[in-house]
């Protein structure tokens, strides 16, 4: 952030262009259009009554979460309800389902997408609310959430998502923050677009129809050559934009998760999701480039983004550290001492991001002003452990792997292609050009 008001100082005033202060004052203007897409956002009011199949696919949960999770569902009276238990038997579960009158069907292949194939056939209702098994829901979840579908044009709809109890650790406020962003920001602008790219997995609905009409592509479609599991709601809700619909968020729908809280398992999840979301975009960006530009926009900016700011880092660290490169900093008042100027330096710009995050999401703040105090320590998890996570999550994007944060879970295919490459060579260029960018 200070090296980018430094360059856009020496724009305005001498006229000289710098390619990462263009790419940074474009990156402002799309939040801008973001924040006003987002204040134009309404939730739907009026009620709706249809059928609803609630599918929630399962491998290991504990008992007293997962009871509390069915219970709060039967009190809200879907139509029906079926629970899918993949991968080993789970005895333990199967009587929580017995003991509450649940539905429940086990399968011995491990993975989601089977999962919810499976709960799917075993279902008739109109639409079919896809459940993670230790997502929380308020008392008016469902009621809230089938009231896009008065719209036929609607086919795919989510709620608003928050983490259980955030001040247990930094690392649950942490989640808590960037749930709280995205429910902010990103998902309103996209849904008055009626383009919400990523309909987030935790409790979600389609219309059944939908998901019977792309379920065979569901579960075999590949990316360069290769079955990937990861990623489930995000390919389904590109189906439902695929089919014509629109998909929307319901912010009057809520419901609460659990957040890792544990750095290792953090990590095996954001890679998981860096993974999915970065695939997905390469796999839709023809068809977004043709029929949703606006959204293609918003996520080929999320993938260079990280990418930019790794290639900014490297070079203006060797310019600092060999005093070569623009003499942009020239024009503040720093130490003569050379290794006093470049701590000054970095105490400045790490101050500068600082007031940046707070000005851009300054929407939690106002909800929850106490996570002003961790917002430093927010900005070094963003740096040093998502940074480095989304770009090696787009490097290996091509490889298959386990689901990562979950026994017994799918485990991965063996199968490999000569494709994998493809992003490697992709990120290279896109790592050499941010390099040469920041020059």
């Amino acid at each position: 952030m200070l090296a980018f008001l430094l360059q856009l100082r020496q724009w305005w005033t001498v006229g000289t262009i710098y390619p990462f202060a263009v790419f940074m004052f474009g990156i402002w203007m799309l939040w801008f259009v973001r924040l006003g897409l987002a204040r134009r956002y309404r939730p739907w009011k009026r009620p709706y009554q249809v059928t609803t199949s609630v599918i929630i696919p399962v491998v290991d949960e504990p008992v007293d979460l997962f009871y509390s999770v069915l219970d709060r569902i039967i009190d809200q009276q879907p139509t029906e309800m079926v629970v899918v238990i993949n991968g080993r038997r789970n005895e333990a579960l199967e009587q929580v389902c017995d003991q509450l009158g649940v539905y429940w069907q086990w399968t011995e292949i491990p993975g989601k997408r089977n999962a919810l194939k499976v709960g799917l056939e075993a279902c008739t209702g109109d639409i079919a609310v896809l459940v993670d098994s230790d997502t929380i829901w308020t008392p008016t979840t469902l009621s809230e959430l089938v009231k896009p579908f008065r719209d036929e044009k609607v086919g795919g709809v989510t709620t608003r998502q928050r983490i259980l109890d955030p001040g247990r650790s930094v690392l649950t406020r942490w989640a808590d923050w960037l749930e709280s962003v995205r429910c902010q920001y990103s998902l309103p602008a996209m849904s008055v677009l009626g383009t919400v790219g990523c309909l987030p997995g935790r409790t979600i609905a389609f219309r059944r129809k939908i998901l019977l009409d792309c379920m065979d592509d569901f579960l075999s479609e590949k990316f360069l050559g290769v079955f990937l599991e990861v990623s489930d709601d995000r390919t389904l809700t590109n189906y439902t934009l695929k089919q014509g619909y629109r998909t929307v968020y319901q912010s009057t729908s809520l419901v609460y998760t659990d957040a890792p809280l544990h750095l290792r398992k953090l990590t095996k999840q954001q890679y998981r999701w860096a993974r999915g979301s970065q695939y997905n975009t390469l796999r839709m960006l023809p068809w977004m480039l043709r029929r949703t530009k606006m959204l293609a926009l918003f996520y080929v900016v999320d993938i260079v983004v990280p990418f930019v700011l790794l290639g900014s880092f490297a070079s203006w660290a060797k310019a600092l550290w060999r005093h070569t490169g623009p003499s942009l900093y020239m024009e503040l008042p720093l130490p003569a001492v050379h290794w006093k100027a470049i701590t000054t330096i970095l105490v400045l710009a790490a101050v500068m991001s600082v007031l940046s995050l707070a000005v851009r999401f300054g929407r939690h703040f106002a909800y929850r002003a106490q996570d002003l105090v961790y917002l430093p320590v927010f900005m070094v998890i963003n740096t040093f452990i998502l940074l480095p996570v989304r770009l090696l999550g787009f490097f290996r994007m091509g490889h298959n792997a386990s689901w990562g944060t979950r026994e017994d879970s799918f485990a991965g295919e063996k199968a490999r292609s000569v494709k994998v490459v493809i992003p490697y060579l992709l990120g290279s260029a896109l790592l050499v050009g941010s390099v040469m960018m920041s020059v």
